[in-house]
């Protein structure tokens, strides 16, 4: 039997066995972190290793895989003199979320249940399906009604039942966890469960070895759930912890100006969410949103690092995704969050790294601003 690493609850210490079900803290029913401590292979070491995230194989939580699509490894293009992009668009299902997808689904085909759910706003219930499909495993996922045509269409065709819940998204992730808890039923929570966190991590791996055992200044993040952030922040202090790099980025969070409850707290100096604030459409819809689980983490890494929060416009998102398209990529209106921040510079005129993390396709433009706004 493959050995798993047990999950713990980071807010009161509570203990969750591997090989449970279990998709929250049974105390306080909040998420899960893996005990878990990797040491990073050196640089020299990752010569002729397979070419996708499973080349940081020491890093990860599981072992041998049966579903991998070959989901890593995106390249890293200059933009200006300062900034780099990361194109994790280039996936396997045209988002970045396949790095926390591969691994939810190599935890689910270890524990064998009856069919797994998951909510999404489009991007991770792709992925999701996909991985899923691959592994043979009954899948349903939950979207918000509005979710881009194009993601349902992707979700549908890789054999997912699709549940469209009227609401936003905390609707459907509210729809997903009353199943979450029946007999059977594996809740693939790409927020919830820390497997998806360790899949997103690899990001910054492959950004140290490409920059050959460094890492860039500033580490510029889109912001929703924060998955790629805490990721990030995984992996950057398994990185300083074994010795492979000398300084810690600073991490840079970037909310729509929309639907910014960290950014507000961030201004606020509070530890955690406040009371709920009024919401308005954006075009990054990826990142909408108002209450993410992970919040107080999320804050703790950006202040540990020495980082800030950005805010962007409606209309900064728009410009972003057609400065990018004009310069040769495509990214959907949530994946150009982190280019819109800094497009005019990055603050403290330091270095940077933005991902660029969904393909245009998915959404096609971003509209004009909505009346009045």
């Amino acid at each position: 039997m493959t050995l798993l690493p047990d999950c713990y609850c980071p807010a009161d210490g509570t203990r969750v066995s591997a090989r449970s079900l279990a998709w929250c803290c049974p105390v306080c029913g909040g998420p899960l972190d893996l005990d878990f401590s990797p040491t990073p292979a050196p640089l020299k070491s990752l010569a002729g290793r397979v070419n996708s995230l499973w080349r940081y194989a020491e890093t990860l939580p599981l072992a041998r895989p049966a579903v991998s699509l070959g989901e890593g490894r995106t390249p890293l293009v200059e933009l200006t003199d300062g900034v780099q992009a990361k194109l994790d668009f280039l996936m396997p299902t045209l988002s970045f979320k396949d790095r926390g997808a591969v691994l939810l689904a190599e935890l689910a085909l270890r524990l064998e249940p009856r069919r797994v759910v998951a909510d999404s706003s489009g991007n991770a219930g792709t992925a999701i399906a996909a991985y899923c499909a691959r592994a043979a495993l009954p899948c349903t996922v939950y979207v918000p009604r509005g979710t881009s045509p194009k993601k349902l269409e992707q979700i549908d065709a890789h054999g997912a039942r699709l549940e469209v819940v009227d609401g936003d998204r905390e609707a459907a992730a509210r729809a997903a966890r009353e199943v979450a808890d029946e007999p059977g039923v594996f809740y693939a929570s790409h927020v919830f469960n820390p497997y998806f966190l360790h899949g997103t991590k690899t990001y910054v791996h492959e950004l140290w070895e490409d920059l050959g055992g460094r890492l860039p200044e500033v580490l510029v993040l889109p912001v929703g759930n924060g998955t790629l952030l805490l990721g990030a922040a995984l992996a950057v202090a398994e990185l300083y912890a074994a010795g492979l790099i000398g300084r810690r980025p600073a991490l840079y969070a970037v909310q729509a100006a929309a639907v910014a409850p960290l950014a507000r707290a961030w201004e606020e100096g509070a530890d955690e969410l406040g009371e709920a604030a009024p919401v308005a459409p954006t075009a990054a819809e990826g990142i909408a949103i108002p209450r993410p689980p992970r919040a107080r983490q999320i804050l703790r890494a950006v202040r540990d690092s020495g980082g800030m929060f950005l805010t962007v416009t409606e209309d900064q998102l728009r410009d972003a995704q057609r400065d990018l398209a004009s310069r040769g990529l495509y990214v959907e209106s949530t994946g150009v969050a982190s280019w819109a921040a800094v497009r005019d510079g990055v603050p403290g005129e330091r270095g940077a790294v933005v991902p660029l993390c969904g393909a245009g396709l998915k959404s096609g433009l971003a509209g004009p601003a909505p009346s009045g706004g």
